[in-house]
């Protein structure tokens, strides 16, 4: 297997960037369906997120999977975002790298709050979409599953998760609490009804929030969450009002355009609001809030990447679980390196054991020739004598390429026996 991996995450670019990148669902079966038809051979899944972008592909070889100068073209040249503009903000990994970070990404060990629960259903999406799409194969196919299995381990085998810990919890615990004491008299408006906005809506009704408002484009999901929530579902067209209302204001839908711009807010809500403090925490990539409302009197406006102080202290407070959890992932990744490898001796190993079969039923066939009196018992225990036989004649050399295979792909070893056997390519 050929892998790759190349995106961006909150670790090495801003949210500028990945908002530029970030894609729909329907974008994503879009792209996934234009890179298909531009690399045929290649399998590939598309992973985005509030947090990261990361574009996987595979192939069975060298020739079969795209280079890396071709995915980074082929994923800005989707959004049209030049070349420069990405300049040491894209992580390109190949191979055992690329493995590694996708397990620790389904693990929740590379996401800004360590330990939250909602990207591991975000992996599944993300593969998901790629066999939609027609995008997987065998070996992506192999990959997430593995990696789906690396996180359950970490789950199961650690306390990383033994808390209930999101971007939404973080926000609320540890920003929106500077503002205000307390939040069950406080006007909370919802905007969005996505998961994200799920997630913040179960912290802040934990936190005493009572008075909860949601407002969304589809007014049957924005009814439906506010029942499950006992909120109360507010028209989109009354999306102003309700800032002018609220006291505090989440941001989370998937808009690609700033839904609430400087100038409007200046000109609509900032009025009717005298000064009177309003907490707005933007949660969506790419922004549901101009930075410049942030400007405003009385406003406290923060995105995601505001949060990484936070999100760090929370890194640190799970650090003692971090080691158990990272020493699951090596493990898993050697276990799915070391299964790649050893596929590569297949066609080898068929190979030898056909020079091995193939001359032991033709002694067979003359020595029984020879003995036509043998019964059935004795023609029996010889060829059980002559499977044991190759059995034994095979194990060395497989022990030898089992042994080969942990250390990285056996291609010395693989070469050595075709030529020792005269095996063919």
């Amino acid at each position: 297997m050929n892998l790759r991996m190349i995106g961006c995450t909150h670790r090495a670019s801003g949210v500028d960037l990945r908002q530029q990148l970030a894609f729909g669902t329907e974008q994503t079966s879009e792209a996934l369906a234009r890179w298909r038809e531009r690399f045929p051979t290649a399998e590939f899944a598309l992973l985005s997120t509030c947090n990261r972008v990361e574009l996987y592909a595979a192939g069975d070889g060298p020739v079969d999977a795209p280079e890396t100068e071709d995915l980074v073209d082929a994923l800005l040249g989707y959004h049209g975002v030049p070349a420069q503009r990405v300049e040491g903000q894209i992580l390109s990994l190949y191979q055992r790298e690329a493995v590694a970070h996708l397990y620790r990404v389904t693990a929740s060990l590379d996401s800004m709050v360590v330990g939250e629960p909602q990207i591991l259903a975000q992996v599944k999406q993300a593969y998901q979409r790629s066999v939609d799409s027609g995008a997987a194969g065998p070996a992506l196919h192999d990959l997430f599953q593995s990696a789906l299995r690396a996180a359950r381990r970490v789950y199961n085998e650690t306390e990383l998760h033994k808390h209930r810990v999101s971007i939404p919890s973080v926000a609320i615990a540890d920003f929106a609490s500077r503002v205000f004491e307390r939040f069950d008299d406080k006007h909370v408006l919802v905007i969005g009804a996505g998961e994200m906005a799920e997630e913040t809506i179960r912290y802040l009704q934990d936190a005493g929030a009572t008075r909860i408002h949601v407002v969304n484009r589809s007014p049957e999901r924005a009814m439906e969450l506010a029942a499950e929530w006992k909120g109360v579902a507010v028209p989109w067209e009354r999306l102003w009002d309700e800032l002018a209302a609220a006291d505090l204001v989440i941001g989370a839908t998937g808009a690609t355009e700033p839904v609430v711009t400087a100038d409007r807010f200046e000109r609509v809500v900032a009025p009717l609001r005298q000064q009177r403090p309003l907490f707005i925490l933007d949660l969506a990539v790419p922004r549901n809030f101009e930075p410049a409302v942030g400007e405003q009197l009385g406003v406290y406006l923060y995105s995601l990447d505001d949060l990484a102080t936070a999100c760090e202290l929370n890194r640190a407070a799970r650090a003692a679980e971090l080691p158990a959890a990272e020493e699951i992932i090596l493990a898993e990744t050697d276990a799915f390196m070391a299964a790649a490898h050893r596929r590569l001796a297949g066609p080898v190993i068929s190979g030898l054991r056909r020079n091995l079969e193939e001359p032991k039923v033709a002694e067979l066939e003359r020595l029984f020739k020879k003995l036509p009196d043998l019964d059935s018992r004795a023609r029996a225990e010889i060829e059980q004598f002559a499977d044991r036989l190759v059995n034994k004649l095979l194990h060395p050399p497989l022990e030898s390429l089992r042994d080969a295979s942990q250390e990285g792909p056996p291609h010395g070893l693989l070469d050595a026996i075709r030529r020792l056997f005269r095996l063919e390519e």
